[in-house]
């Protein structure tokens, strides 16, 4: 498949397109770039972990080396603590192997290697390595053999992919020039001291074309004129036919926004991707590891379920694998496909997946496929990632992905006093369960408005002691306060019948339940004191007005009994309680006429 290489040396930004889409994007922004080669200092010696940090000067932020990684220090003294081979204050040469990521410093080493145009030079290893990606065994042969003669003692060679069908004059020269630059950086650590930089590719153009042409290379598309000078020369040495062109960002559309790069990246940093099918996959990173999980969402254009699943699967794992390049993810990763019964369609799809993934640069590896049917793999870290470059934590949730929604403390208190309230309201003595509340609620409705006429007059002297006795309620609302009230023998009957609190006589304002009734029953009206007369004046006026009330009803009652049946079915439900009512109220008052007659 052929590739375009799109080099933003400005911005320092490049990108290989395949199919003029972005597949792979390369930064150089950082204050650590890989292959770095600095002169520092040993701040601290860690023995538990077999590590140290090095202070190199370009930031906080010191790098992190471990024994493993010492090489040249670990060869001379042949120790195996770190605290035998290090110690504070110590100047070491080391070369950056990681980029910082999160809170951690870059990765150091101190296995520095040299990369050429077709070599790569390791001053401190030993032996002649070739490329994998060189098959042929007469070639592997020959640079085997050629690298055995040229290279110097103590050191050890790479042959890079480019090297293949290269001439032997042009790799001695370029074996020459490494070595060159290796003497110059030993002069320089040793005049100087820590911490600096001691060597770096300058050359961003160079650096790309070095590191990603290929055989499957055709043009090269650069926003600088010395770029473009330089690149054709690189180029001159292989008799390579790729075409080189400038991009002039004043005239035209800039080179980010025409090849659609900025637009990849804004896509790149969306957890969701879509399927050309329908489908889609997420892709979560984590501290830990980065997870992927993939769904069929639309997709449904198979003739079963199982080809769309295989279909979904094989469809994600092409794209997975793009992405992994293109967001530059490293680590630990685990992919939850859609599951799948078959055990050939597993196999079928880890080898699609195999087949994708040998494009890739970082050698990714699969793992294995779990029970769960999760595939794990890992990919090897080469940079910083595309969230480190180009992402940034958001200012509300501070990158936790959600806000903080906590319970409202004083609109629950609030909400629970109201309805404290409530409830005390609709409770009075008696009826502590709700059900009987609901039973006599119509009962008592139909007698409020039978007493209406019935109550404590609106003397401005009843209302003072309304108004006292509301207040003296609200104030002292946790104690029972029993009230005194006055009832006739017929407003006794009547009361005691319905079940009617009769405290409904002296006004609603009385039904709580913090008031109790005192029932108080003259023994004979006749026979009251003249005082007794004077105190008890708004009784009398309120019997009078009851027995006026039972006069009325006794009219009613002989009016319904005049009734024909069909008359009376058609009467409400509340006009019938209202005639059982008074012809309760006229059977006792035909009783109190014959024994009144009887004592005559």
């Amino acid at each position: 498949m052929p590739q375009q290489i799109v080099i933003a040396e400005q911005a320092r930004i490049a990108a290989l397109l395949k199919d003029d889409r972005v597949d792979e994007l390369i930064v150089a922004q950082g204050q650590y770039q890989i292959d770095d080669i600095f002169l520092g200092t040993v701040e601290n010696v860690l023995p538990g972990i077999d590590a140290a940090f090095i202070d190199i000067g370009e930031s906080e932020k010191n790098g992190f080396i471990h024994v493993s990684d010492l090489g040249p220090l670990k060869l001379k003294k042949g120790a195996a603590g770190i605290t035998e081979l290090l110690e504070p204050r110590q100047k070491v040469l080391v070369q950056v192997m990681k980029e910082p990521t999160g809170t951690k410093g870059p990765r150091l080493t101190g296995n520095i290697s040299l990369p050429g145009k077709y070599i790569v030079l390791q001053p401190f290893g030993q032996g002649v390595n070739i490329s994998r990606k060189i098959n042929t065994e007469t070639e592997r042969s020959r640079l085997r053999a050629l690298g055995v003669l040229i290279k110097p003692p103590s050191t050890g060679l790479l042959f890079r992919t480019e090297s293949e069908n290269i001439s032997e004059e042009l790799l001695i020269d370029d074996l020459e020039s490494l070595i060159q630059k290796w003497e110059n950086i030993i002069n320089i650590s040793e005049a100087n001291q820590p911490p600096m930089l001691i060597s770096r590719d300058e050359d961003f153009a160079l650096k790309i074309l070095r590191d990603h042409l290929t055989n499957s290379t055709n043009r090269i598309t650069i926003d600088n004129k010395n770029a473009i000078e330089r690149s054709k020369n690189f180029l001159a040495d292989n008799d390579s036919k790729v075409i080189v062109e400038f991009h002039n960002n004043l005239k035209d559309e800039n080179i980010l926004e025409k090849y659609k790069i900025n637009q990849t990246i804004q896509k790149a940093l969306q957890p969701r991707v879509d399927l050309p099918s329908g489908g889609y996959i997420i892709i979560e990173p984590t501290e830990a590891l980065t997870v992927i999980d993939v769904n069929s969402g639309s997709f449904t254009r198979s003739a079963n379920s199982r080809q769309t699943v295989l279909w979904t699967n094989c469809e994600a794992a092409i794209e997975i694998s793009r992405q992994m390049k293109l967001r530059n993810i490293g680590g630990v990763l685990i992919i939850d496909f859609i599951d799948m019964d078959s055990r050939r369609d597993q196999f079928q799809l880890l080898e699609h997946f195999n087949t994708a993934l040998k494009e890739d640069s970082s050698r990714p590896q699969i793992a294995q496929l779990t029970e769960l049917g999760l595939v794990e793999l890992t990919r090897k870290r080469q940079g910083q990632n595309i969230y480190e470059l180009f992402g940034q934590k958001c200012s509300c949730c501070n990158g936790l992905g959600h806000i903080e929604n906590l319970p409202d403390l004083q609109k629950i208190d609030l909400e629970s006093k109201k309805s404290i309230t409530k409830k005390s309201k609709k409770s009075h003595e008696g009826f502590n369960d709700q059900s009987q509340i609901d039973q006599h609620e119509i009962r008592v409705k139909n007698i409020e408005k039978e007493f209406n006429n019935v109550a404590v007059t609106d003397d401005e002297s009843t209302n003072i002691k309304k108004k006292e006795s509301k207040d003296e309620i609200s104030n002292n609302s946790n104690e029972k306060e029993v009230i005194s009230v006055e009832l006739t023998k017929e407003e006794k009957f009547v009361f005691s019948q319905l079940g009617i609190n009769p405290l409904i006589k002296k006004g609603k304002e009385y039904l709580n339940a913090n008031n109790t009734a005192q029932l108080d029953t003259p023994e004979n009206n006749n026979e009251l004191s003249d005082e007794k007369k004077s105190k008890n004046s708004d009784s009398k006026n309120l019997k009078e007005e009851i027995d006026s009330k039972i006069s009325n009803l006794e009219k009613t009652t002989i009016i319904n009994e005049e009734l024909t049946p069909k008359d009376f079915e058609n009467k409400n439900s509340s006009d019938l309680d209202n005639t059982e009512l008074n012809q309760e109220i006229d059977q006792s008052r035909r009783k109190r006429r014959r024994s009144s007659a009887t004592d005559d």
